[in-house]
Protein backbone atom coordinates (compact mmCIF):
# COMPACT_ATOMS: atom_id res chain seq x y z
CA UNK A 1 0.00 0.00 0.00
CA UNK A 2 1.25 3.88 -0.39
CA UNK A 3 1.87 6.18 2.24
CA UNK A 4 2.75 9.83 2.81
CA UNK A 5 4.91 10.85 5.59
CA UNK A 6 5.11 14.47 5.74
CA UNK A 7 7.92 15.99 7.90
CA UNK A 8 6.39 18.91 9.92
CA UNK A 9 9.46 19.34 12.75
CA UNK A 10 10.96 21.98 11.57
CA UNK A 11 10.90 25.01 13.79
CA UNK A 12 11.99 27.82 11.20
CA UNK A 13 14.59 30.54 13.17
CA UNK A 14 15.05 32.63 9.90
CA UNK A 15 11.12 33.81 10.42
CA UNK A 16 11.50 34.74 13.77
CA UNK A 17 9.71 36.18 15.81
CA UNK A 18 6.96 34.83 13.65
CA UNK A 19 8.32 31.63 14.29
CA UNK A 20 9.00 30.13 17.85
CA UNK A 21 10.34 26.91 19.09
CA UNK A 22 6.64 26.69 20.45
CA UNK A 23 4.88 27.62 17.35
CA UNK A 24 6.83 26.99 14.09
CA UNK A 25 6.64 28.28 10.37
CA UNK A 26 4.69 25.01 9.05
CA UNK A 27 1.54 26.42 11.04
CA UNK A 28 2.19 30.16 10.51
CA UNK A 29 -1.10 31.69 9.12
CA UNK A 30 0.80 33.59 6.16
CA UNK A 31 -0.93 32.13 2.76
CA UNK A 32 -4.00 33.47 2.74
CA UNK A 33 -4.81 32.62 6.42
CA UNK A 34 -3.66 29.02 5.16
CA UNK A 35 -0.67 27.38 6.54
CA UNK A 36 2.42 25.71 4.90
CA UNK A 37 1.08 22.30 6.75
CA UNK A 38 -2.39 23.00 5.36
CA UNK A 39 -1.52 23.20 2.14
CA UNK A 40 0.82 20.40 2.01
CA UNK A 41 -1.86 18.37 2.71
CA UNK A 42 -4.00 19.36 0.49
CA UNK A 43 -1.30 18.45 -2.10
CA UNK A 44 -1.84 15.10 -0.83
CA UNK A 45 -5.11 14.50 -0.54
CA UNK A 46 -6.25 14.06 -4.14
CA UNK A 47 -3.20 10.79 -3.44
CA UNK A 48 -4.15 9.42 -0.67
CA UNK A 49 -6.25 7.72 2.11
CA UNK A 50 -6.12 10.06 4.48
CA UNK A 51 -5.53 7.34 7.05
CA UNK A 52 -2.37 6.65 5.23
CA UNK A 53 -1.17 10.01 5.38
CA UNK A 54 1.32 10.39 8.98
CA UNK A 55 2.74 13.76 9.91
CA UNK A 56 6.58 13.59 11.65
CA UNK A 57 6.78 16.11 14.31
CA UNK A 58 8.48 17.35 16.80
CA UNK A 59 7.34 16.02 20.63
CA UNK A 60 6.63 19.71 21.26
CA UNK A 61 3.92 20.18 17.98
CA UNK A 62 2.06 17.63 18.25
CA UNK A 63 -1.05 19.53 19.38
CA UNK A 64 -0.51 22.05 16.75
CA UNK A 65 -0.16 19.64 14.14
CA UNK A 66 -3.03 17.78 14.97
CA UNK A 67 -5.23 20.73 15.83
CA UNK A 68 -4.07 22.04 11.92
CA UNK A 69 -4.60 18.36 10.15
CA UNK A 70 -8.07 17.82 11.89
CA UNK A 71 -8.64 15.03 9.34
CA UNK A 72 -6.23 13.01 10.22
CA UNK A 73 -6.24 9.86 12.63
CA UNK A 74 -4.91 11.13 15.85
CA UNK A 75 -2.03 8.27 15.76
CA UNK A 76 -1.24 9.32 12.36
CA UNK A 77 0.65 12.37 14.15
CA UNK A 78 4.04 10.92 15.56
CA UNK A 79 6.38 12.80 18.13
CA UNK A 80 10.30 12.59 17.55
CA UNK A 81 11.21 12.83 21.25
CA UNK A 82 14.17 15.06 20.38
CA UNK A 83 15.77 16.21 16.99
CA UNK A 84 17.93 13.52 14.57
CA UNK A 85 17.66 15.05 11.38
CA UNK A 86 16.38 13.82 8.68
CA UNK A 87 17.55 9.64 8.23
CA UNK A 88 16.42 8.94 11.93
CA UNK A 89 13.08 10.76 11.19
CA UNK A 90 12.57 8.92 7.98
CA UNK A 91 13.98 5.05 10.12
CA UNK A 92 11.31 6.12 12.56
CA UNK A 93 8.37 6.43 9.97
CA UNK A 94 9.77 3.35 7.90
CA UNK A 95 10.04 1.26 10.50
CA UNK A 96 6.77 1.95 11.84
CA UNK A 97 5.00 1.39 8.15
CA UNK A 98 7.19 -1.98 7.55
CA UNK A 99 6.04 -3.71 11.13
CA UNK A 100 1.90 -2.86 9.74
CA UNK A 101 2.42 -3.77 5.61
CA UNK A 102 5.94 -5.23 5.38
CA UNK A 103 5.00 -4.24 1.55
CA UNK A 104 4.48 -0.34 2.18
CA UNK A 105 5.91 1.97 -0.52
CA UNK A 106 6.53 5.63 1.47
CA UNK A 107 6.78 9.62 0.11
CA UNK A 108 8.33 11.88 1.88
CA UNK A 109 7.59 15.37 1.82
CA UNK A 110 7.83 18.29 3.78
CA UNK A 111 5.51 20.76 5.32
CA UNK A 112 7.98 24.12 4.86
CA UNK A 113 7.08 23.99 0.64
CA UNK A 114 5.05 25.51 -1.56
CA UNK A 115 4.47 23.79 -4.81
CA UNK A 116 2.14 25.29 -7.67
CA UNK A 117 0.37 23.63 -9.49
CA UNK A 118 -0.10 20.95 -6.94
CA UNK A 119 -0.89 18.96 -9.68
CA UNK A 120 2.99 18.52 -10.94
CA UNK A 121 3.66 17.00 -7.74
CA UNK A 122 0.58 14.65 -7.66
CA UNK A 123 1.35 13.09 -11.30
CA UNK A 124 4.71 12.96 -10.11
CA UNK A 125 4.53 10.96 -6.83
CA UNK A 126 1.66 8.67 -8.80
CA UNK A 127 4.80 7.79 -11.66
CA UNK A 128 7.06 7.18 -8.54
CA UNK A 129 5.09 4.82 -7.24
CA UNK A 130 4.59 2.87 -10.14
CA UNK A 131 8.29 2.96 -10.62
CA UNK A 132 9.13 1.75 -7.52
CA UNK A 133 6.18 -0.82 -7.10
CA UNK A 134 8.05 -2.14 -10.55
CA UNK A 135 11.73 -1.54 -9.00
CA UNK A 136 11.59 -2.11 -5.18
CA UNK A 137 15.11 -1.65 -4.63
CA UNK A 138 14.44 1.85 -6.70
CA UNK A 139 15.25 4.69 -4.38
CA UNK A 140 12.95 7.91 -6.02
CA UNK A 141 14.01 11.36 -5.59
CA UNK A 142 12.88 14.40 -6.89
CA UNK A 143 14.63 17.37 -8.76
CA UNK A 144 12.83 21.09 -9.70
CA UNK A 145 14.02 22.52 -12.15
CA UNK A 146 15.85 25.75 -11.40
CA UNK A 147 15.05 28.83 -12.28
CA UNK A 148 18.34 30.73 -11.06
CA UNK A 149 21.86 30.10 -10.03
CA UNK A 150 21.16 29.37 -6.32
CA UNK A 151 24.19 28.62 -4.08
CA UNK A 152 21.92 28.19 -1.02
CA UNK A 153 20.69 24.69 -2.66
CA UNK A 154 21.93 20.92 -3.00
CA UNK A 155 21.74 20.05 -6.84
CA UNK A 156 20.76 16.46 -8.36
CA UNK A 157 22.47 15.15 -11.60
CA UNK A 158 20.13 14.00 -13.69
CA UNK A 159 21.44 10.78 -16.54
CA UNK A 160 19.97 8.33 -18.70
CA UNK A 161 16.32 8.64 -19.53
CA UNK A 162 15.08 5.28 -17.67
CA UNK A 163 11.59 3.41 -20.12
CA UNK A 164 8.64 3.85 -17.53
CA UNK A 165 5.40 3.09 -19.89
CA UNK A 166 2.67 4.59 -18.76
CA UNK A 167 4.77 7.48 -16.88
CA UNK A 168 3.65 11.23 -17.45
CA UNK A 169 7.08 12.65 -16.49
CA UNK A 170 10.78 11.54 -17.69
CA UNK A 171 12.84 9.29 -14.89
CA UNK A 172 16.49 9.66 -15.07
CA UNK A 173 19.03 7.65 -13.25
CA UNK A 174 21.00 9.97 -10.97
CA UNK A 175 24.82 10.73 -10.98
CA UNK A 176 25.10 12.32 -8.42
CA UNK A 177 24.57 14.63 -5.91
CA UNK A 178 26.13 18.26 -5.71
CA UNK A 179 26.42 19.93 -1.67
CA UNK A 180 25.75 24.15 -2.11
CA UNK A 181 28.26 25.21 -5.03
CA UNK A 182 30.07 28.43 -5.50
CA UNK A 183 27.94 31.40 -7.76
CA UNK A 184 29.91 30.31 -10.66
CA UNK A 185 29.34 26.74 -10.18
CA UNK A 186 25.76 27.38 -9.80
CA UNK A 187 25.80 29.23 -13.31
CA UNK A 188 27.11 26.46 -15.15
CA UNK A 189 24.51 23.88 -13.79
CA UNK A 190 21.84 26.00 -14.74
CA UNK A 191 23.38 26.14 -18.15
CA UNK A 192 24.51 22.80 -18.32
CA UNK A 193 20.42 21.81 -17.95
CA UNK A 194 21.10 18.28 -16.16
CA UNK A 195 21.31 19.82 -12.51
CA UNK A 196 18.38 20.21 -10.81
CA UNK A 197 17.33 21.44 -6.90
CA UNK A 198 17.65 18.86 -4.64
CA UNK A 199 13.99 19.17 -3.35
CA UNK A 200 14.34 16.58 0.04
CA UNK A 201 11.20 14.65 -1.23
CA UNK A 202 11.31 11.01 -1.88
CA UNK A 203 9.82 7.81 -2.86
CA UNK A 204 10.97 4.48 -2.27
CA UNK A 205 9.87 0.89 -0.08
CA UNK A 206 10.45 1.21 3.50
CA UNK A 207 12.00 -2.09 3.69
CA UNK A 208 14.48 -0.68 0.86
CA UNK A 209 15.07 1.58 3.12
CA UNK A 210 15.18 0.44 6.57
CA UNK A 211 17.84 -2.01 5.07
CA UNK A 212 20.21 0.41 3.23
CA UNK A 213 20.27 2.31 6.34
CA UNK A 214 21.51 -0.74 8.00
CA UNK A 215 24.13 -1.30 5.99
CA UNK A 216 25.27 2.56 5.69
CA UNK A 217 24.60 3.47 9.66
CA UNK A 218 25.10 0.14 11.19
CA UNK A 219 24.69 1.82 14.41
CA UNK A 220 20.82 2.87 13.40
CA UNK A 221 19.85 -1.00 12.88
CA UNK A 222 19.31 -1.89 16.82
CA UNK A 223 17.95 1.45 17.84
CA UNK A 224 15.34 0.89 15.08
CA UNK A 225 14.90 -3.21 15.67
CA UNK A 226 13.94 -2.51 19.49
CA UNK A 227 11.45 0.49 18.40
CA UNK A 228 9.57 -1.94 16.08
CA UNK A 229 9.01 -4.49 18.66
CA UNK A 230 7.76 -2.08 20.95
CA UNK A 231 5.57 -0.53 18.59
CA UNK A 232 1.56 -0.59 19.17
CA UNK A 233 2.75 -2.11 22.81
CA UNK A 234 2.20 -0.73 26.12
CA UNK A 235 5.90 -0.33 25.78
CA UNK A 236 6.01 1.83 22.63
CA UNK A 237 6.61 5.29 24.16
CA UNK A 238 9.25 4.01 26.68
CA UNK A 239 11.44 1.98 23.96
CA UNK A 240 10.63 5.08 21.77
CA UNK A 241 12.36 7.24 24.40
CA UNK A 242 15.03 5.53 25.45
CA UNK A 243 16.15 4.26 21.41
CA UNK A 244 16.00 6.97 19.37
CA UNK A 245 17.93 9.49 21.52
CA UNK A 246 20.65 6.52 20.52
CA UNK A 247 20.21 6.98 16.53
CA UNK A 248 23.09 9.21 15.26
CA UNK A 249 22.12 12.76 13.51
CA UNK A 250 22.63 12.39 10.18
CA UNK A 251 21.07 13.35 6.88
CA UNK A 252 18.76 11.01 4.75
CA UNK A 253 21.25 12.41 1.67
CA UNK A 254 24.80 11.77 4.16
CA UNK A 255 23.52 8.30 5.17
CA UNK A 256 21.82 7.10 2.36
CA UNK A 257 21.49 9.09 -1.01
CA UNK A 258 25.04 9.36 -1.96
CA UNK A 259 26.40 6.30 -1.37
CA UNK A 260 23.03 4.08 -3.05
CA UNK A 261 23.47 2.98 -6.65
CA UNK A 262 19.91 2.57 -7.26
CA UNK A 263 18.60 6.28 -7.68
CA UNK A 264 16.55 7.74 -9.94
CA UNK A 265 15.47 11.42 -10.25
CA UNK A 266 11.76 13.07 -11.41
CA UNK A 267 12.21 16.48 -12.02
CA UNK A 268 9.25 18.72 -11.51
CA UNK A 269 9.05 21.56 -13.77
CA UNK A 270 6.86 23.81 -11.16
CA UNK A 271 6.72 26.80 -9.13
CA UNK A 272 8.55 25.91 -5.96
CA UNK A 273 10.36 27.33 -2.60
CA UNK A 274 11.67 26.40 0.15
CA UNK A 275 9.80 28.77 2.65
CA UNK A 276 12.65 29.36 5.15
CA UNK A 277 12.73 33.19 4.98
CA UNK A 278 11.41 36.35 4.92
CA UNK A 279 12.96 37.28 1.89
CA UNK A 280 10.97 34.03 0.08
CA UNK A 281 8.08 35.79 0.78
CA UNK A 282 8.32 38.02 -2.10
CA UNK A 283 8.17 34.92 -4.21
CA UNK A 284 4.87 33.77 -2.95
CA UNK A 285 2.91 37.20 -2.15
CA UNK A 286 2.38 40.03 -4.30
CA UNK A 287 3.94 43.32 -4.19
CA UNK A 288 2.36 46.64 -3.87
CA UNK A 289 3.68 49.27 -6.54
CA UNK A 290 6.59 50.26 -4.92
CA UNK A 291 7.41 46.29 -4.42
CA UNK A 292 6.65 46.54 -0.40
CA UNK A 293 5.44 42.69 0.44
CA UNK A 294 2.64 43.14 3.24
CA UNK A 295 1.11 40.57 4.78
CA UNK A 296 -0.90 42.43 7.25
CA UNK A 297 -4.74 43.35 7.72
CA UNK A 298 -3.98 47.10 8.33
CA UNK A 299 -1.08 48.84 7.58
CA UNK A 300 0.17 52.57 6.06
CA UNK A 301 3.22 52.98 4.19
CA UNK A 302 4.21 56.44 3.38
CA UNK A 303 7.33 56.61 0.45
CA UNK A 304 8.52 53.07 1.38
CA UNK A 305 9.71 50.29 -1.29
CA UNK A 306 11.22 47.19 -1.55
CA UNK A 307 10.33 46.28 1.99
CA UNK A 308 8.79 42.90 4.15
CA UNK A 309 5.81 44.28 6.87
CA UNK A 310 4.39 41.03 7.98
CA UNK A 311 2.31 40.16 11.13
CA UNK A 312 -0.54 37.34 11.72
CA UNK A 313 -2.50 40.41 13.86
CA UNK A 314 -5.57 41.08 11.63
CA UNK A 315 -6.48 44.32 13.70
CA UNK A 316 -2.78 45.14 14.65
CA UNK A 317 -1.75 48.42 11.99
CA UNK A 318 2.03 48.61 10.92
CA UNK A 319 2.94 52.38 10.04
CA UNK A 320 6.10 53.20 8.42
CA UNK A 321 7.29 56.54 6.66
CA UNK A 322 10.36 56.56 4.20
CA UNK A 323 11.71 52.43 4.56
CA UNK A 324 13.90 51.21 1.42
CA UNK A 325 14.70 47.44 2.08
CA UNK A 326 13.37 46.67 5.72
CA UNK A 327 11.90 44.23 7.35
CA UNK A 328 9.37 44.38 9.97
CA UNK A 329 7.84 41.46 11.27
CA UNK A 330 5.49 42.28 14.58
CA UNK A 331 4.13 39.86 17.37
CA UNK A 332 2.17 40.49 20.17
CA UNK A 333 5.40 40.53 22.10
CA UNK A 334 8.46 40.36 19.81
CA UNK A 335 9.21 42.70 17.03
CA UNK A 336 11.87 42.20 14.13
CA UNK A 337 13.21 45.35 12.59
CA UNK A 338 16.36 44.79 9.72
CA UNK A 339 17.47 45.16 6.62
CA UNK A 340 16.61 43.09 3.90
CA UNK A 341 20.56 41.73 3.58
CA UNK A 342 20.64 41.06 7.47
CA UNK A 343 18.15 38.51 7.46
CA UNK A 344 21.06 35.60 6.99
CA UNK A 345 22.00 37.17 10.60
CA UNK A 346 19.28 35.95 12.69
CA UNK A 347 20.77 32.72 13.84
CA UNK A 348 22.99 34.92 15.52
CA UNK A 349 20.86 37.44 17.00
CA UNK A 350 18.81 34.69 18.38
CA UNK A 351 22.45 33.52 20.45
CA UNK A 352 22.00 37.17 22.00
CA UNK A 353 18.97 37.16 22.83
CA UNK A 354 19.01 33.73 24.68
CA UNK A 355 22.95 34.87 26.09
CA UNK A 356 20.80 38.05 27.53
CA UNK A 357 18.37 36.23 29.70
CA UNK A 358 15.21 36.79 27.10
CA UNK A 359 14.66 32.73 26.59
CA UNK A 360 11.21 33.15 26.98
CA UNK A 361 11.00 35.18 23.39
CA UNK A 362 12.47 32.93 21.56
Amino acid sequence: MNYAVIMAGGTGKRLWPLSRQNRPKQVLKLLDGHTLLGRCFERLSPVFDVRNIIALTNVGYVDLVREELGELPAGNVIAEPMVRDTAGAIGLAATILAKSDPDATMAVVTADQLIEPAEALQDALRDAFAFVDANPNALITFGIKPTFPSTQLGYVKCGDIRDCPGSKNPIHAVEAFKEKPDLETARQYLEGGLYFWNSGMFVWKAATILRLLETFVPEMAEPLRHIAAAWDTPDQDAALGEWFARLPRISIDYAVMEKATDVYAIPLDCRWLDMGSFNALADIIESDDSNNVVVAGKSELLDCKNSVIVTEDRGHLIAAIGLEDVVIAHTPDATLVCHVSQTERLKELLELVESRGHAKFL
